[in-house]
Formats: C-alpha cells, structure tokens, sequence
C-alpha cells in the first residue's frame, strides 16, 4: 500500500468544489439553511483519528507491536491505515463541497439574509473538512514503521 499522495488529495478537492459550486448555483433556493452543529460533525471523527495517531505512534516507536500482551496487533495498525486512507479523502471531498458552497454564497452576503446566515455554517464545515484531512494524513505517518538500524549497518 503506498502513502496516501497529497497532490490525489488536492485533485478531489478541487472536483468536489466545482460539483458542489454548480449544484449549489443551480439549487440554493431549495437547500435547507446549514446550521453550524450540522456541518462540524467530521470534528469528532478527526477528534478520533487525531487520538489513534496518538496511541499507534507511541505503541510503534515504544516497538510494542505484535502478537504478544500488552502489543498492538499488526492487524490493528492495517486497519488504522485504511481509516487513514478513507478519511483523508473524506476530508478532502468534504472540504471541497464546503468550499464550492461558500463560492457561491459569501459574494452573495450583502443581499441575500440566507447567504449571510449559512456563511457560518460553511465556514466551519470548510474546517472540518481540512482537519479531517491533516488528521487522516498524521495517521498515516504515524502506522509507517521504523527505520530498522541494523540494516543501515549492514550496508
């Protein structure tokens, strides 16, 4: 499994920005008003994945990784790289649809009450989405393992 490339990332967000931006240009009237409690639920997912990190880097460098009590399994550490993979491209597409949201609505602010009273709720799902993304991506980083010092000994 290779690392998650931020440059893929980046290409996600930029096409969810311009879907979002489209549909929401063509249908605003009829979404419903975004409250700023409904666009910051990925908080606590990024809240979950920034703990994980925690706890697999501290088990990793501590090499308390394995089959045995009181280790980390393997298996464990796999699965915590495909929640790392997933979420960063959650993050990412979700980020990109509040972005090509907040395109179309904060120009529109001065005129239009319902721009200016989703801004909030925008601004913060934007957030969201980009902490999930950093979060996902530290994950990441933190399931790699160590170098192997004997190895670099040998050659």
């Amino acid at each position: 499994m290779t690392p998650t490339r931020v440059r893929d990332l980046l290409g996600l967000f930029a096409v969810a920005a311009v879907a979002a931006w489209i549909v929401v240009r063509v249908a605003y009237g009829s979404l419903p008003p975004i409250s700023v409690v409904a666009a910051s639920s990925l908080f606590p997912v990024a809240v979950l994945v920034i703990v994980l990190a925690f706890v697999i880097r501290n088990r990793v460098r501590n090499r308390r990784v394995g089959d045995g009590p009181n280790q980390l399994h393997p298996i464990t550490v796999a699965r915590s790289v495909a929640l790392a993979k997933a979420s960063a491209l959650v993050g990412s597409a979700a980020a990109g649809v509040w972005l090509g949201f907040l395109v179309h609505i904060v120009p529109q602010r001065a005129t239009l009450r319902a721009a200016a009273a989703d801004t909030p709720g925008g601004t913060v799902g934007l957030a969201a989405g980009v902490v999930l993304a950093a979060a996902a991506l530290w994950l990441e980083h933190c399931c790699r393992t160590p170098d192997d010092e004997t190895d670099n000994a040998a050659t």
